[in-house]
């Protein structure tokens, strides 16, 4: 089974690419090509996967723990060929108010949950349905995201001393940190800048580079050389452990704190894979299996949960970094994983040296780079329902929720769709100079989807004629659809011209829209259901009184 074939409702829904990629012949030049893609992916993702678990409230050793176990399990279970999967920064504010509200232990508890909801919604092959997310919804949500990423990170790039936890809510946290301006710390500020600044310039003169390696190496040196009081990786949490923990179950009595963030984590996180699935897709010429990677990644968050570790998604960076990098499957998403445990085992002392502001300006970088400053300036520029849909989202992400955002966004997205579709349906009459003219009957033409939102439009027609004759005559072949609305309101007309003498007549229709009305109960002789206006014509010649031409 090859990328392009279909399978959809079929056994081939939840086949691993790993499987299908090793079914096309795998050998050393794929295997040669998927560890230096491996490779490079592992060197992104070190101080990113630290960077996010510092920003979510945990110790970055579980950030780790995470990017390996649950790496290696949507590589090797996944229905793409390319998604890298890990700790992303989307999940970030999510994390961290999870954390804040149950602990870590519920946290773990919650990441667990999450999969066996994400597993749930792959069985029931919704995956296809996740994919329909407006584009207006996803841009304003990874706006939100981005200004929240960044706005979590004022306090490491700066140094700022806190009296207390810093908010969560974004007004309030501005607010607290504005009053701590007085504490700045001159080297954080300068290691953040550094930091950012090496990796931009390496993006622009050295893309292939790995920059934000380079950046968190050069600012430790440069801070360990010339004993800068910033704060690190070391002197906040202590020495990383140089190998996994053994899986512990955590305390399953806290399932009920922990299963709306579990529902949370699992919408955000199907979304989020989902969107870095067709990324890949796009990138390649690939397609993905949807449902598929929702398992996958529903087996990656229990396995990460039980590693200690928390939720995992596929990234949208990592991912297209794989995709440009060469890989030929999966087989780099496993290496991967097993690159950075190797990590973990030999060098994990000298992470002790890493300054928290460094990893502030990675995900600074990171989250200047999720803001799609210039999509969301095209959407606003766009038509006024995108410019509602994409900033309704943002500000419901920045200052409310993540999945008020999404949930709210995605409601307004299909008003907006549904306005569009009912005024993209029209009723004109017919233009009587290219007929031949009769007293007897009235031609309507419809044309677009005739369902709940433009279904109204035939109750007035007859309020539109004078006198009611024989025949209205609906010349319907411009018609796509028809819903049970727009089936109640034909039903509606015929009622209303047979009390005033007449008949309706369905002219064009396509058959399965015929009998899609026929099996809601429209049938003659309420209606007539004709091929063309001729047909019409000769019905009416054949009745007592008609007329002919």
């Amino acid at each position: 089974m090859t990328d392009t074939a279909r399978g959809h409702n079929g056994p081939t829904d939840f086949l691993p690419k790993l499987l299908t990629v090793w079914r096309e012949g795998y050998g050393l030049t794929q295997l040669r090509a998927d560890a230096l893609a491996g490779l490079t992916v592992a060197i992104v993702a070190l101080p990113l996967s630290m960077a996010i678990a510092i920003a979510s409230g945990v110790g970055p050793e579980r950030g780790l723990f995470t990017a390996i176990v649950g790496g290696f399990l949507v590589s090797a279970l996944g229905g793409s060929r390319y998604q890298i999967g890990g700790p992303a920064g989307a999940f970030i504010v999510l994390v961290a108010a999870c954390v804040t509200a149950t602990g870590v232990e519920g946290l773990i508890l919650a990441t667990i949950l999450s999969g066996v909801i994400l597993i749930g919604a792959g069985a029931l092959r919704l995956g296809t349905y996740i994919r329909y997310i407006p584009y207006p919804v996803t841009v304003g949500f990874t706006a939100g995201i981005a200004v929240i990423i960044f706005a979590s990170q004022l306090h490491e790039m700066f140094g700022l001393t806190l009296p207390g936890a810093e908010p969560g809510e974004i007004i309030a946290k501005v607010e607290a940190l504005w009053a701590a301006r007085g504490t700045v710390t001159w080297g954080a500020v300068g290691v953040t800048a550094l930091t950012a600044g090496v990796i931009l310039a390496l993006r622009r003169v050295r893309p292939h580079w790995p920059g934000m390696l380079i950046a968190v190496a050069l600012t430790s040196v440069v801070v360990a050389v010339m004993g800068l009081p910033v704060a690190t990786i070391g002197t906040r949490f202590g020495d990383l452990p140089n190998l996994l923990p053994a899986p512990v179950l955590p305390d399953l009595s806290m399932w009920r704190q922990a299963l709306p963030w579990a529902a949370s984590f699992a919408l955000l996180g199907a979304i989020e894979s989902l969107l870095s699935a067709v990324v890949a897709d796009g990138m390649s010429g690939a397609r993905h299996r949807s449902n598929a990677e929702l398992v996958a990644q529903g087996v990656a968050n229990i396995g990460s949960g039980l590693f200690g570790g928390f939720c995992v998604t596929g990234t949208i960076a990592r991912t297209a970094t794989n995709v440009r990098a060469g890989s030929k499957g999966p087989v780099s998403g496993m290496l991967h994983a097993l690159f950075l445990l190797a990590f973990l085992m030999v060098a994990a002392p000298l992470a002790a040296y890493i300054p928290l502001a460094a990893l502030a300006g990675v995900l600074g970088v990171v989250a200047w780079g999720m803001a799609e400053r210039h999509e969301f300036a095209a959407l606003l520029r766009s038509t006024r329902g995108d410019a509602l849909v994409v900033s309704v989202t943002f500000l419901l992400v920045v200052f409310r929720d993540l999945t008020e955002g999404i949930v709210v966004g995605f409601a307004l997205a299909g008003l907006v769709f549904i306005k569009r579709m009912s005024e993209s349906a029209a009723m004109r009459p017919r233009e009587e100079h290219i007929e031949t003219p009769r007293a007897d009957r009235v031609v309507y033409h419809l044309e677009g989807p005739y369902f709940f939102g433009a279904a109204a439009q035939l109750g007035g027609v007859l309020d539109r004629i004078a006198e009611t004759p024989r025949a209205l005559v609906l010349e319907m072949s411009g018609v796509p659809l028809i819903d049970s609305s727009g089936a109640r309101g034909f039903h509606r007309l015929a009622a209303r011209a047979a009390k005033r003498g007449g008949r309706l007549y369905l002219v064009g229709l396509r058959p399965s829209l015929r009998r899609q009305l026929q099996a809601q109960g429209l049938e003659e002789p309420e209606v007539q259901f004709l091929a063309d206006l001729a047909a019409v014509d000769a019905v009416l010649d054949a009745q007592p009184g008609g007329e002919s031409r």
